[in-house]
């Protein structure tokens, strides 16, 4: 049982929000209330919570701009962490260096601004530099493995530690934070001395692009699925004949099999049996099972 006095009284100089809709922060516009929402301004006070909630034995979970994820209509038990405060970016010669909450997009135009090449795959890339660097977050050919230096993490026991690039284990949407389930605090990354049209051009071709094929007018989760060896999710889930199914708010983009938008007062269930829905289809049809690209967290609503 949460204790309101006892929170406020611990982690008194900290933002926090009692029983909160987090619908109103996700991408998807969908998802029930935290228990506890956290809005940490630098790693001093993310460390705080973090031992406060470990103290009193109630769980947390670390969000970085809500981006790629789902919560589920029952919400979010314990704490849930914001990340969106802590967002600093630096720049020093050619490295750049972010807190975890600071938007992608914007690390993409502060390099710009600093004629600096090797970002500019990730300018349209709607989420935050945490989450980046945990997924190792890519498009349009470039990663984040491409470009990152080193990364600064909190174990769940709150414990600050620094991780060299090579040992990132970088995969296909996969890092060494998922399987140690570190959180992200900060990531620098090393680029390259460019041209500033040439940069600029790169990122408005690629901003253009992800304009004319992705469905930006909606709430969505982004991509839903990992790509398949071989093949491409937006394909199979076009061959099932599935792309525009709808179920409740929720369906499959009629601009982009690969998304799923919220285009009618949608909820996280209609997400999920959308979801499922379109992963029996194309293995009925293809024999391929759709890994989920999109984090689906939280409860329920108990009937």
């Amino acid at each position: 049982m949460i204790n309101k006095i006892e929170i406020e009284k611990n982690l008194p100089e900290i933002n926090i929000k009692f029983d909160e809709k987090l619908s109103n922060y996700t991408f998807t516009k969908v998802g029930g209330s935290a228990d506890v929402l956290a809005f940490p301004k630098n790693e001093d006070e993310l460390q705080k919570i973090v031992k406060f909630a470990n103290q009193i034995d109630e769980p947390f979970l670390v969000l970085g701009n809500a981006s790629n994820l789902i919560i589920r209509d029952g919400g979010v038990r314990g704490f849930v962490i914001l990340l969106e405060e802590m967002n600093s970016i630096e720049v020093d010669g050619y490295s750049i260096e972010a807190s975890a909450g600071a938007i992608l997009k914007d690390v993409t135009y502060i390099a710009l601004e600093n004629s600096l090449t090797g970002f500019e795959f990730a300018c349209g890339i709607p989420g935050s530099i945490g989450g980046a660097v945990y997924m190792n977050a890519g498009a349009y050919g470039g990663e984040i493995a491409n470009i990152l230096s080193s990364c600064k993490v909190m174990t769940h026991a709150g414990e600050i530690l620094t991780i060299e690039a090579e040992d990132m284990k970088f995969g296909y949407r996969h890092t060494v934070l998922q399987d140690q389930d570190y959180i992200c605090l900060s990531a620098k990354f090393d680029l390259s001395a460019g041209d500033y049209k040439e940069i600029k051009s790169e990122m408005e071709r690629l901003t253009h692009l992800r304009e004319l094929k992705q469905p930006l007018e909606y709430p969505s989760c982004g991509s839903v699925f990992k790509r398949p060896e071989g093949h491409f999710a937006g394909k199979l889930i076009q061959d099932a004949g599935v792309q525009g199914h709808r179920i409740g708010g929720v369906e499959v983009s009629n601009k982009h099999a690969g998304f799923m938008v919220n285009v009618d007062n949608g909820t996280a269930s209609d997400y999920v049996n959308l979801i499922a829905y379109v992963q029996e289809k194309v293995f009925e049809l293809s024999g391929i099972h759709l890994e989920t690209e999109v984090k689906i967290l939280g409860d329920d609503i108990k009937l």
